[in-house]
Protein backbone atom coordinates (compact mmCIF):
# COMPACT_ATOMS: atom_id res chain seq x y z
CA UNK A 1 0.00 0.00 0.00
CA UNK A 2 0.92 3.66 -0.37
CA UNK A 3 -0.29 6.26 2.15
CA UNK A 4 -0.12 9.99 1.44
CA UNK A 5 -0.61 11.92 4.66
CA UNK A 6 -0.62 15.45 6.11
CA UNK A 7 -1.28 17.12 2.75
CA UNK A 8 -3.87 19.54 1.49
CA UNK A 9 -6.09 17.05 -0.37
CA UNK A 10 -8.00 18.68 -3.24
CA UNK A 11 -10.29 15.86 -4.31
CA UNK A 12 -11.92 17.85 -7.17
CA UNK A 13 -15.09 16.04 -6.13
CA UNK A 14 -16.47 18.85 -4.02
CA UNK A 15 -14.38 18.44 -0.88
CA UNK A 16 -10.94 19.49 0.37
CA UNK A 17 -9.22 17.94 3.38
CA UNK A 18 -6.55 20.02 5.12
CA UNK A 19 -4.80 18.02 6.35
CA UNK A 20 -5.99 14.76 4.88
CA UNK A 21 -4.89 11.34 3.70
CA UNK A 22 -5.08 9.23 0.56
CA UNK A 23 -4.62 5.46 0.76
CA UNK A 24 -3.70 3.46 -2.35
CA UNK A 25 -3.74 -0.29 -2.84
CA UNK A 26 -3.14 -2.30 -6.02
CA UNK A 27 -3.10 0.81 -8.16
CA UNK A 28 -6.47 2.10 -6.94
CA UNK A 29 -7.55 4.70 -4.40
CA UNK A 30 -9.19 2.95 -1.46
CA UNK A 31 -9.63 5.90 0.93
CA UNK A 32 -9.69 9.70 0.82
CA UNK A 33 -10.41 11.67 3.98
CA UNK A 34 -9.08 13.06 7.20
CA UNK A 35 -7.38 9.91 8.49
CA UNK A 36 -7.17 6.39 7.09
CA UNK A 37 -7.85 3.58 9.55
CA UNK A 38 -5.05 1.28 8.45
CA UNK A 39 -2.03 -0.52 9.84
CA UNK A 40 0.94 -0.36 7.49
CA UNK A 41 3.55 -3.06 7.12
CA UNK A 42 7.24 -2.79 6.38
CA UNK A 43 6.62 -3.27 2.67
CA UNK A 44 4.21 -0.32 2.54
CA UNK A 45 5.22 3.26 1.65
CA UNK A 46 4.33 6.57 3.28
CA UNK A 47 4.64 9.99 1.64
CA UNK A 48 4.52 12.89 4.09
CA UNK A 49 2.87 15.69 2.11
CA UNK A 50 3.00 18.27 4.90
CA UNK A 51 2.70 21.72 3.32
CA UNK A 52 1.99 20.27 -0.13
CA UNK A 53 -1.03 20.17 -2.43
CA UNK A 54 -2.30 16.68 -3.31
CA UNK A 55 -4.49 16.55 -6.41
CA UNK A 56 -5.77 14.20 -9.09
CA UNK A 57 -3.26 13.86 -11.91
CA UNK A 58 -3.64 16.63 -14.47
CA UNK A 59 -5.40 15.78 -17.73
CA UNK A 60 -4.69 17.13 -21.22
CA UNK A 61 -7.97 16.86 -23.14
CA UNK A 62 -6.62 17.44 -26.67
CA UNK A 63 -3.07 16.98 -27.93
CA UNK A 64 -0.77 15.25 -30.39
CA UNK A 65 1.89 13.97 -28.03
CA UNK A 66 3.74 10.98 -29.44
CA UNK A 67 2.29 11.58 -32.91
CA UNK A 68 3.90 14.96 -33.60
CA UNK A 69 7.25 14.35 -31.94
CA UNK A 70 9.72 17.02 -30.96
CA UNK A 71 12.19 16.34 -33.76
CA UNK A 72 11.11 18.07 -36.96
CA UNK A 73 10.61 16.26 -40.22
CA UNK A 74 8.22 13.80 -41.81
CA UNK A 75 9.90 10.86 -40.09
CA UNK A 76 8.74 12.09 -36.68
CA UNK A 77 5.35 13.48 -37.72
CA UNK A 78 2.43 11.08 -38.11
CA UNK A 79 -0.26 13.59 -37.21
CA UNK A 80 -2.05 14.00 -40.54
CA UNK A 81 -2.83 11.79 -43.51
CA UNK A 82 -2.88 14.53 -46.13
CA UNK A 83 -3.61 12.37 -49.16
CA UNK A 84 -7.32 11.78 -48.50
CA UNK A 85 -9.69 14.27 -46.83
CA UNK A 86 -11.92 11.57 -45.28
CA UNK A 87 -10.08 9.01 -43.12
CA UNK A 88 -12.32 7.83 -40.25
CA UNK A 89 -10.61 4.43 -40.09
CA UNK A 90 -7.12 5.60 -39.06
CA UNK A 91 -6.30 5.16 -35.38
CA UNK A 92 -4.00 7.11 -33.08
CA UNK A 93 -3.22 3.77 -31.46
CA UNK A 94 -1.06 2.90 -34.46
CA UNK A 95 0.99 6.10 -34.42
CA UNK A 96 1.67 7.19 -30.82
CA UNK A 97 5.30 6.68 -29.85
CA UNK A 98 5.56 6.31 -26.04
CA UNK A 99 9.29 7.08 -26.34
CA UNK A 100 8.54 10.68 -27.30
CA UNK A 101 10.45 12.86 -24.81
CA UNK A 102 7.35 14.99 -24.31
CA UNK A 103 5.82 12.21 -22.20
CA UNK A 104 8.57 12.76 -19.63
CA UNK A 105 7.90 16.52 -19.72
CA UNK A 106 4.22 15.81 -19.10
CA UNK A 107 4.98 13.59 -16.12
CA UNK A 108 7.28 16.23 -14.64
CA UNK A 109 4.34 18.66 -14.81
CA UNK A 110 2.01 16.27 -12.99
CA UNK A 111 0.13 15.34 -16.17
CA UNK A 112 -0.92 11.71 -15.84
CA UNK A 113 -3.29 11.18 -18.79
CA UNK A 114 -3.94 12.64 -22.21
CA UNK A 115 -6.39 12.57 -25.11
CA UNK A 116 -4.31 11.98 -28.25
CA UNK A 117 -5.20 11.80 -31.90
CA UNK A 118 -4.82 13.00 -35.50
CA UNK A 119 -4.48 16.62 -36.48
CA UNK A 120 -6.83 18.90 -38.35
CA UNK A 121 -5.76 18.70 -41.99
CA UNK A 122 -8.62 16.36 -42.91
CA UNK A 123 -12.37 16.90 -42.82
CA UNK A 124 -12.44 13.57 -40.98
CA UNK A 125 -9.09 12.89 -39.37
CA UNK A 126 -9.60 9.60 -37.56
CA UNK A 127 -9.88 8.11 -34.09
CA UNK A 128 -8.49 9.60 -30.89
CA UNK A 129 -7.52 7.57 -27.83
CA UNK A 130 -7.24 8.39 -24.14
CA UNK A 131 -4.11 7.11 -22.40
CA UNK A 132 -1.75 7.34 -19.43
CA UNK A 133 1.52 9.22 -19.84
CA UNK A 134 3.74 6.54 -18.28
CA UNK A 135 4.75 3.34 -20.02
CA UNK A 136 6.57 1.82 -22.94
CA UNK A 137 3.81 -0.24 -24.58
CA UNK A 138 0.94 1.84 -25.93
CA UNK A 139 -1.59 -0.99 -25.59
CA UNK A 140 -0.94 -1.10 -21.83
CA UNK A 141 -1.27 2.69 -21.46
CA UNK A 142 -4.72 3.05 -23.07
CA UNK A 143 -7.77 3.86 -20.96
CA UNK A 144 -10.26 4.28 -23.82
CA UNK A 145 -9.88 3.50 -27.53
CA UNK A 146 -11.45 4.78 -29.64
CA UNK A 147 -12.25 7.80 -27.52
CA UNK A 148 -13.44 10.28 -30.17
CA UNK A 149 -13.68 10.87 -33.91
CA UNK A 150 -11.73 13.88 -35.14
CA UNK A 151 -13.36 16.25 -37.62
CA UNK A 152 -12.13 19.67 -38.70
CA UNK A 153 -13.61 22.88 -40.04
CA UNK A 154 -12.11 26.09 -41.37
CA UNK A 155 -8.68 26.97 -42.63
CA UNK A 156 -6.72 23.77 -42.04
CA UNK A 157 -8.63 21.40 -44.37
CA UNK A 158 -8.83 24.16 -46.99
CA UNK A 159 -5.06 24.74 -46.88
CA UNK A 160 -4.17 21.05 -46.84
CA UNK A 161 -5.87 20.36 -50.17
CA UNK A 162 -5.45 23.74 -51.84
CA UNK A 163 -2.57 22.65 -54.08
CA UNK A 164 -3.80 19.09 -54.69
CA UNK A 165 -6.77 20.08 -56.86
CA UNK A 166 -8.91 17.99 -54.49
CA UNK A 167 -11.89 19.06 -52.37
CA UNK A 168 -12.40 20.76 -49.99
CA UNK A 169 -11.66 24.27 -51.18
CA UNK A 170 -14.39 26.03 -49.19
CA UNK A 171 -16.21 25.88 -45.88
CA UNK A 172 -19.34 24.84 -47.77
CA UNK A 173 -17.57 21.78 -49.13
CA UNK A 174 -16.11 20.84 -45.75
CA UNK A 175 -19.61 20.77 -44.27
CA UNK A 176 -21.04 18.95 -47.29
CA UNK A 177 -18.33 16.28 -47.23
CA UNK A 178 -18.90 15.62 -43.52
CA UNK A 179 -22.67 15.47 -44.02
CA UNK A 180 -22.28 13.03 -46.91
CA UNK A 181 -19.98 10.81 -44.86
CA UNK A 182 -22.41 10.80 -41.92
CA UNK A 183 -25.30 10.11 -44.31
CA UNK A 184 -23.50 7.08 -45.73
CA UNK A 185 -22.54 5.91 -42.26
CA UNK A 186 -26.14 6.20 -41.06
CA UNK A 187 -27.37 4.20 -44.05
CA UNK A 188 -24.73 1.58 -43.35
CA UNK A 189 -25.73 1.38 -39.68
CA UNK A 190 -29.41 0.91 -40.57
CA UNK A 191 -28.60 -1.72 -43.18
CA UNK A 192 -26.42 -3.63 -40.74
CA UNK A 193 -29.03 -3.48 -37.97
CA UNK A 194 -31.74 -4.75 -40.35
CA UNK A 195 -29.61 -7.52 -41.79
CA UNK A 196 -30.96 -10.91 -40.79
CA UNK A 197 -27.88 -12.72 -42.02
CA UNK A 198 -25.33 -11.26 -39.59
CA UNK A 199 -22.53 -13.56 -40.68
CA UNK A 200 -23.21 -12.87 -44.34
CA UNK A 201 -23.33 -9.09 -43.95
CA UNK A 202 -20.55 -7.42 -45.93
CA UNK A 203 -18.82 -5.01 -43.58
CA UNK A 204 -17.33 -1.73 -44.80
CA UNK A 205 -14.00 -1.00 -43.13
CA UNK A 206 -14.36 2.77 -43.42
CA UNK A 207 -17.97 3.01 -42.29
CA UNK A 208 -17.54 0.57 -39.39
CA UNK A 209 -15.44 3.26 -37.69
CA UNK A 210 -18.52 5.50 -37.47
CA UNK A 211 -20.69 3.10 -35.48
CA UNK A 212 -19.41 4.17 -32.01
CA UNK A 213 -20.15 7.78 -33.00
CA UNK A 214 -23.64 7.05 -34.27
CA UNK A 215 -24.42 4.98 -31.17
CA UNK A 216 -23.37 7.85 -28.90
CA UNK A 217 -20.48 5.90 -27.40
CA UNK A 218 -17.89 8.51 -28.42
CA UNK A 219 -18.20 12.14 -29.57
CA UNK A 220 -17.23 13.99 -32.66
CA UNK A 221 -14.13 15.95 -31.71
CA UNK A 222 -14.43 19.11 -33.77
CA UNK A 223 -11.51 21.38 -34.61
CA UNK A 224 -13.26 24.77 -34.61
CA UNK A 225 -11.85 28.24 -34.07
CA UNK A 226 -14.12 30.79 -35.77
CA UNK A 227 -17.65 31.46 -34.52
CA UNK A 228 -19.29 30.37 -37.77
CA UNK A 229 -17.31 27.11 -37.80
CA UNK A 230 -18.38 26.43 -34.21
CA UNK A 231 -22.01 26.89 -35.22
CA UNK A 232 -21.60 24.67 -38.28
CA UNK A 233 -20.21 21.88 -36.11
CA UNK A 234 -23.13 22.26 -33.71
CA UNK A 235 -25.62 22.31 -36.58
CA UNK A 236 -24.32 19.07 -38.12
CA UNK A 237 -24.03 17.28 -34.76
CA UNK A 238 -27.63 18.21 -33.98
CA UNK A 239 -28.81 17.03 -37.41
CA UNK A 240 -27.40 13.57 -36.74
CA UNK A 241 -28.07 13.55 -32.97
CA UNK A 242 -24.39 13.13 -32.10
CA UNK A 243 -22.24 13.91 -29.11
CA UNK A 244 -19.73 16.69 -29.78
CA UNK A 245 -16.81 18.48 -28.17
CA UNK A 246 -15.86 21.94 -29.41
CA UNK A 247 -12.06 21.87 -29.52
CA UNK A 248 -10.11 25.17 -29.55
CA UNK A 249 -13.34 27.20 -29.62
CA UNK A 250 -11.30 30.39 -30.01
CA UNK A 251 -14.28 32.65 -30.68
CA UNK A 252 -16.52 30.88 -28.18
CA UNK A 253 -16.83 34.03 -26.09
CA UNK A 254 -18.50 35.75 -29.06
CA UNK A 255 -21.33 33.18 -29.20
CA UNK A 256 -21.39 32.05 -25.57
CA UNK A 257 -25.19 31.86 -25.36
CA UNK A 258 -25.44 29.70 -28.47
CA UNK A 259 -22.81 27.29 -27.13
CA UNK A 260 -24.59 27.12 -23.78
CA UNK A 261 -27.89 26.37 -25.53
CA UNK A 262 -26.26 23.63 -27.61
CA UNK A 263 -25.35 21.68 -24.47
CA UNK A 264 -21.91 20.82 -25.83
CA UNK A 265 -18.66 21.26 -23.84
CA UNK A 266 -15.60 23.21 -24.99
CA UNK A 267 -11.91 22.34 -24.86
CA UNK A 268 -10.22 25.72 -25.18
CA UNK A 269 -6.74 26.55 -26.38
CA UNK A 270 -3.93 26.78 -27.23
CA UNK A 271 -3.62 30.25 -25.77
CA UNK A 272 0.16 30.58 -25.62
CA UNK A 273 0.82 30.64 -29.35
CA UNK A 274 1.04 33.26 -32.07
CA UNK A 275 -1.98 34.32 -34.09
CA UNK A 276 -0.61 32.77 -37.28
CA UNK A 277 -4.00 32.20 -38.91
CA UNK A 278 -6.90 34.50 -39.65
CA UNK A 279 -9.35 32.29 -37.78
CA UNK A 280 -7.47 32.68 -34.47
CA UNK A 281 -7.18 36.47 -34.49
CA UNK A 282 -9.56 36.61 -31.49
CA UNK A 283 -7.76 34.06 -29.30
CA UNK A 284 -7.90 35.23 -25.68
CA UNK A 285 -7.54 33.60 -22.28
CA UNK A 286 -10.86 35.20 -21.33
CA UNK A 287 -12.80 32.67 -23.42
CA UNK A 288 -12.91 29.84 -20.82
CA UNK A 289 -14.19 32.21 -18.14
CA UNK A 290 -16.89 33.71 -20.36
CA UNK A 291 -18.17 30.25 -21.30
CA UNK A 292 -17.93 28.84 -17.76
CA UNK A 293 -19.94 31.75 -16.41
CA UNK A 294 -22.67 30.84 -18.91
CA UNK A 295 -22.68 27.28 -17.61
CA UNK A 296 -20.63 25.63 -20.35
CA UNK A 297 -18.34 22.84 -19.15
CA UNK A 298 -14.79 23.79 -20.17
CA UNK A 299 -11.37 22.18 -20.26
CA UNK A 300 -8.04 23.73 -21.22
CA UNK A 301 -5.68 22.39 -23.89
CA UNK A 302 -2.14 23.13 -25.04
CA UNK A 303 -2.75 21.35 -28.35
CA UNK A 304 0.80 20.04 -27.86
CA UNK A 305 3.16 20.62 -29.59
CA UNK A 306 1.56 23.97 -30.53
CA UNK A 307 2.11 24.92 -26.89
CA UNK A 308 4.36 22.50 -25.02
CA UNK A 309 2.36 20.11 -22.88
CA UNK A 310 4.22 20.88 -19.63
CA UNK A 311 2.72 24.38 -19.69
CA UNK A 312 -0.86 23.13 -19.42
CA UNK A 313 -1.19 24.15 -15.73
CA UNK A 314 0.15 27.62 -16.58
CA UNK A 315 -2.39 27.96 -19.40
CA UNK A 316 -5.11 27.12 -16.88
CA UNK A 317 -3.65 29.76 -14.56
CA UNK A 318 -3.78 32.43 -17.26
CA UNK A 319 -7.42 31.51 -17.91
CA UNK A 320 -8.09 31.69 -14.17
CA UNK A 321 -6.54 35.17 -14.12
CA UNK A 322 -8.77 36.32 -17.01
CA UNK A 323 -12.05 35.31 -15.38
CA UNK A 324 -12.21 31.53 -15.06
CA UNK A 325 -11.16 31.62 -11.40
CA UNK A 326 -8.92 29.29 -9.42
CA UNK A 327 -11.47 26.55 -8.68
CA UNK A 328 -12.75 26.32 -12.25
CA UNK A 329 -9.20 26.56 -13.54
CA UNK A 330 -8.23 23.47 -11.57
CA UNK A 331 -11.39 21.68 -12.69
CA UNK A 332 -10.58 22.50 -16.30
CA UNK A 333 -7.44 20.33 -16.12
CA UNK A 334 -8.84 17.58 -13.88
CA UNK A 335 -12.47 16.55 -13.42
CA UNK A 336 -13.95 18.66 -16.25
CA UNK A 337 -11.40 17.27 -18.69
CA UNK A 338 -12.17 13.73 -17.50
CA UNK A 339 -15.92 14.21 -17.88
CA UNK A 340 -15.60 15.77 -21.34
CA UNK A 341 -13.37 12.88 -22.43
CA UNK A 342 -15.84 10.40 -20.85
CA UNK A 343 -13.24 8.77 -18.59
CA UNK A 344 -14.32 10.25 -15.24
CA UNK A 345 -15.17 6.80 -13.87
CA UNK A 346 -11.42 6.21 -13.66
CA UNK A 347 -9.59 9.56 -13.47
CA UNK A 348 -10.09 13.25 -12.79
CA UNK A 349 -10.79 13.23 -9.04
CA UNK A 350 -9.54 11.63 -5.84
CA UNK A 351 -12.27 9.15 -4.92
CA UNK A 352 -12.28 5.58 -3.69
CA UNK A 353 -12.31 3.12 -6.58
CA UNK A 354 -10.62 5.38 -9.10
CA UNK A 355 -7.16 4.91 -10.58
CA UNK A 356 -4.42 6.14 -8.26
CA UNK A 357 -3.22 8.88 -10.61
CA UNK A 358 -2.06 11.66 -8.32
CA UNK A 359 0.10 14.77 -8.53
CA UNK A 360 1.67 16.41 -5.48
CA UNK A 361 2.80 20.03 -5.74
CA UNK A 362 4.54 22.63 -3.58
CA UNK A 363 1.48 24.82 -4.08
CA UNK A 364 -1.04 25.76 -6.74
CA UNK A 365 0.14 24.11 -10.00
CA UNK A 366 -1.26 27.03 -11.99
CA UNK A 367 1.45 29.31 -10.54
CA UNK A 368 4.80 29.48 -12.32
CA UNK A 369 6.98 28.99 -9.22
CA UNK A 370 5.23 25.79 -8.15
CA UNK A 371 7.16 22.51 -8.39
CA UNK A 372 5.78 19.04 -8.99
CA UNK A 373 7.12 16.98 -6.08
CA UNK A 374 5.61 13.60 -6.97
CA UNK A 375 3.73 12.19 -9.93
CA UNK A 376 1.96 8.91 -9.23
CA UNK A 377 0.33 6.77 -11.93
CA UNK A 378 -1.57 3.59 -11.13
CA UNK A 379 -0.25 3.79 -7.57
CA UNK A 380 3.42 3.88 -8.57
CA UNK A 381 5.70 6.89 -8.09
CA UNK A 382 6.91 7.64 -11.63
CA UNK A 383 8.51 11.01 -10.85
CA UNK A 384 10.02 12.62 -7.74
CA UNK A 385 11.40 16.15 -7.78
CA UNK A 386 15.03 16.79 -6.91
CA UNK A 387 17.46 19.72 -6.97
CA UNK A 388 18.82 18.34 -10.26
CA UNK A 389 15.39 18.79 -11.85
CA UNK A 390 15.36 22.37 -10.60
CA UNK A 391 18.65 23.02 -12.38
CA UNK A 392 17.32 21.47 -15.59
CA UNK A 393 14.07 23.44 -15.68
Amino acid sequence: MLLIKNGKILTMAGKTYEPGEVLIKDGKIVYVGEQADVSLGEEDTVIDANGLWVMPGIIEAHCHIGISEEKEGQEQDDCNETTLPITPYIRALDAVNPMDAAFHNAIQAGITSVMVGPGSSNVVGGQFLFMKTHGRVIDDMVIKEPAAMKVAFGENPKKAYKDLNTPPASRMTIAAMLREELFLAKQYQQKKEKSKDVEGFEEDFRLEAWLPVLKGEIPLKAHVHRADDILTAIRIAKEYHLKLTLDHCSEGHIIADEIKNSGYPAIIGPGMSCRNKLEIKNVDFKTPGVLAQKGVKVAITTDHPVTLIQYLPICAGLAAKKGLGVEEGLKAITINAAEICQVDSRVGSLEAGKDADIAIFTGNPMEVFTHTVYTIIDGAVVYQWSDEDNNND
